[in-house]
């Protein structure tokens, strides 16, 4: 985008205004991809930080080719990645945690529903391979290309859309209730 190239002009001058900017913008983003990958608030507001520290002392070695958003979202999955191997062990969040969308407008009874399905999504998302639930959440969420997660993740695309095709079918089965849990 033209605008992130401009932002990316500016950061590199020393705009501190333009960091600011370009962490408004992307933050939600980031945030709501940390705390799914790694089933943890706290975890991933640390992660997301600590991309934005490292991006922000970056600013005179920063060689940016690509996409800004697509860079900040391999920095945040890496990092989770990171911080998954380091802990071994899987906290679930409720995804009303990670993506605050609902609408304040809505009845009790209407909140109700809506807790219960994003308790069970969360739930959902929890029981895949992080491997599978990582390529699904990049690919559903952050939208991002199968070439571009197998990049990331140093794979090869087939492995990618394996991956990918796998979590799927896991999700389907886990919501129809043919898994046991």
């Amino acid at each position: 985008m033209l605008e992130d190239r401009v932002l990316i002009w500016k950061f590199k001058c020393g705009s501190g205004d333009a960091l600011r900017r370009i962490y408004q913008k992307y933050k939600k983003d980031l945030l709501r991809l940390a705390t799914v990958l790694l089933n943890d608030v706290g975890d991933a507001e640390d992660i997301v930080h600590d991309v934005f520290v490292s991006f922000a002392q970056s600013a005179e070695t920063l060689k940016l080719s690509g996409n800004l958003k697509s860079y900040l979202l391999t920095c945040v999955a890496n990092r989770a990645r990171n911080k998954n191997r380091a802990n071994q062990h899987r906290q679930t969040v409720a995804l009303d945690e990670a993506e605050p969308v609902l609408s304040h407008s809505k009845t009790p009874e209407q909140w109700l529903i809506c807790s219960e399905e994003l308790s069970k999504w969360s739930d959902t998302m929890a029981r895949l391979p992080y491997e599978q639930r990582e390529v699904v959440i990049l690919h559903l969420r952050a939208g991002m290309k199968f070439r571009e997660i197998a990049k990331l993740q140093d794979i090869s695309i087939n492995t990618v859309k394996g991956r990918y095709r796998y979590g799927l079918d896991k999700l389907r089965s886990i919501l129809n209730g043919e898994v046991e849990k």
